[in-house]
């Protein structure tokens, strides 16, 4: 934040105004003072619905609005810096359960400084998503059911991917019933009802406000080309890129995206965890490289992935210090300068 405010000031613009109202901010913003309804119409036809957007954080930005004399972005900025430190707390909490102690704490360190880290702090939904997600992964790992479930529940209202979070409690479900051979207590039904709520109640809700129960909603993600095609349409964007030059975002996107189906690989051969934790990245990562439009935002998707993170953080512990203390700088000066880089200099959606 400090890189990017310096930045900005240089330049004679507002660090709040970046992290506040870039890109998708504003249509968050839009939403939570006016409501749904808006629509861009693009000349070659294809029309854009803010529809696309889960509603959970638009009206929590209305909520703090209501209460407190600030506008719509500091709203949204307070929010998603109190999203992200409750982030931090519990995926410390799950890596700790996973790893130990230092592992943890290593995790919430790379977390924290990978290239597209920027998006923490700015007005948007990973924040959010991934603070759900995290305490709701450790409420399974704790099997408190209930609260797994609310949780779960809360991430599917945040974002489209926060079906994960779902399905990683439907797997932790599974393996109890398993275990109990399908005697398990209320609390885990419950938990298994309540986890696919949010995401469900919300895809329904705009399907039938579009006239389409099941498919309105994936309608409304085909005007902004997003659909979930199993890759073709990442491919064919990646060989159209590689023919000749390119932003240098798109290249990063491509590095940062492959670097995350390798990182899986290695936590499912290597880290071994626990079911949940496992299909909680796999879901992310399969919705990543499987879906299709705006390949540049491909590693903000991945943000809330922090399991992606365990294998390099116990590499990392059984390092030598100034091994781990040269990728951890490195990481940095890549955050802080790729942060500046996406929101001051780059014509792409973030």
């Amino acid at each position: 934040m400090l890189a990017l405010a310096l930045w900005a000031w240089h330049t004679g613009r507002s660090p709040r105004a970046l992290l506040a109202k870039s890109w998708d901010s504003d249509w968050y913003l839009r939403i939570a003072a006016h409501g749904y309804g808006r629509t861009l119409t693009w000349p070659d036809g294809a029309v854009q619905s803010d529809l696309a957007f889960f509603p959970l954080y638009p009206a929590l930005v209305r909520a703090v609005t209501t209460v407190l004399p600030v506008a719509g972005g500091t709203a949204g900025l307070l929010l998603s810096w109190l999203a992200a430190g409750a982030a931090a707390w519990g995926i410390y909490l799950v890596a700790e359960r996973l790893g130990g102690r230092p592992v943890a704490v290593l995790t919430v360190l790379l977390w924290g400084l990978l290239p597209h880290s920027i998006v923490l702090t700015m007005a948007y939904t990973e924040p959010l998503m991934t603070a759900f997600a995290a305490w709701s992964l450790y409420a399974v790992l704790t099997r408190r059911w209930l609260w797994a479930g609310a949780l779960a529940a809360f991430a599917g209202l945040s974002r489209p991917n926060g079906v994960a979070v779902a399905a990683a409690v439907l797997a932790a479900v599974a393996v109890e019933l398993w275990r109990r051979r399908g005697r398990a207590g209320w609390p885990v039904w419950a938990g298994a009802v309540l986890a696919p709520t949010g995401w469900l109640s919300y895809v329904l809700w705009v399907g039938a406000r579009r006239g389409d129960l099941l498919g309105g909603y994936f309608a409304v993600q085909e005007g902004w080309t997003s659909r979930f095609d199993f890759g073709h349409g990442a491919l064919v964007f990646v060989r159209d890129m590689l023919k000749g030059p390119t932003q240098f975002g798109y290249a990063m996107a491509l590095v940062i995206t492959a670097a995350g189906v390798l990182l899986f690989v290695l936590l499912a051969l290597f880290e071994r965890p626990p079911l949940p934790v496992l299909v909680y990245a796999g879901v992310l990562v399969l919705i990543t490289v499987g879906g299709s439009g705006f390949f540049e935002s491909k590693p903000r998707f991945l943000l809330p992935a922090f399991p992606l993170l365990l294998p390099l953080a116990r590499a990392m512990t059984r390092a030598r210090p100034g091994a781990a203390i040269t990728v951890i700088a490195g990481l940095a000066g890549l955050s802080f300068a790729y942060g500046v880089y996406v929101l001051a200099f780059a014509r792409m959606a973030l």
